[in-house]
């Protein structure tokens, strides 16, 4: 197909799709003007076009393990089961990574049984084939010290970024008390999460110093949602805002579906895997970030599913 023939059907493409000029994001992390679908929930231009994904990754959040009697909703014993379950829709999709957005575990009275719930749990984690991404939720660190836990999972840092295929990623830690001691072990009041001065200012020149599509974690929610919110969010949220490259926030802690588009940023709330007994009550997903900014997530039975355009 020749040039003129080509510039033809991509303008009858705009006019049948109602397309508007939008960023779309290289591998190299440099801009460009593509056109994108300006009503919500409609076929992107990434998919009419079939665009291979930047980066495709896998997310679980508040599993709360821990071997002990059910508690209302909360089916803890079965999240064994359910993260099977979910290894089997990650063995499918091949997700890059795997990011769980805290609440691995749930408390325990004794330090050593603490332990115990941890160890049984990154057991089964690890029989999932990518590398895995912790993010420090409240009852992570309820009973155990942030570096117990982090060395219990195998991870160095509690909030830190890393880049992949084009792709900008970021894991917060919002389990730090208005004071800016951390939480751990029965120092804090869950009702009191704080994103600590010294990461707003990392976060800063962290987000100063790329030019790519931006995806961030956290456990504590960075919209507006009342005690579920970081004390701090606003001024998180100022510096997303600020970079121009923030995409999406995933976060947990609420354990339900939610969604909130905040000056272009999408707060996407994802559904808790301790909720419900197994097997409809299981909740997963795999996230895509298509070249053109378009985000995609596919949930797994009790998570939603969303696409949203770039903005």
């Amino acid at each position: 197909m020749n040039s003129t023939k080509i510039g033809k059907l991509n303008q009858q493409r705009r006019a049948h799709y109602g397309l508007r000029s939008r960023r779309v994001f290289m591998q190299d992390g440099s801009v460009l003007l593509l056109s994108g679908i300006t009503t919500a929930g409609s076929s992107s231009f990434g998919a009419i076009l079939d665009q291979k994904p930047l980066s495709n990754f896998a997310l679980i959040t508040d599993l709360h393990y821990a071997d002990k009697p059910t508690a209302g909703s909360r089916h803890y014993r079965e999240t064994l089961r359910k993260l099977a379950e979910a290894k089997t829709v990650f063995d499918r999709n091949a997700p890059e990574f795997l990011v769980c957005l805290g609440d691995l575990i749930d408390a325990a009275s004794e330090v050593e049984t603490e332990l115990g719930y941890l160890s049984r749990i990154v057991k089964v984690l690890n029989t999932i084939d990518c590398p895995k991404h912790f993010v420090l939720g409240n009852h992570c660190v309820d009973t155990l010290t942030k570096s117990e836990f982090l060395n219990g999972v195998g991870q160095d840092k509690s909030f830190y970024s890393f880049n992949r295929n084009g792709v900008h990623f970021v894991i917060l830690d919002a389990c730090f008390r208005s004071d800016g001691k951390p939480y751990q072990r029965k120092n804090f009041d869950w009702t009191d999460p704080n994103v600590s001065e010294e990461q707003v200012q990392w976060l800063e020149a962290d987000l100063a110093d790329t030019k790519r599509p931006t995806i961030v974690f956290t456990h504590q929610r960075l919209d507006d949602a009342g005690v579920y919110s970081a004390k701090n969010a606003a001024i998180v949220r100022n510096k997303l805002e600020a970079s121009n490259n923030v995409l999406a926030v995933f976060q947990g802690h609420s354990h339900k579906n939610e969604h909130q588009l905040i000056k272009g940023i999408h707060y996407c709330t994802m559904v808790a895997m301790v909720e419900g007994s197994y097997e409809q009550s299981n909740a997963c997903s795999i996230v895509s970030v298509l070249p053109d900014g378009t985000v995609k997530v596919a949930g797994h039975r009790k998570q939603a599913s969303y696409q949203w355009p770039a903005t």
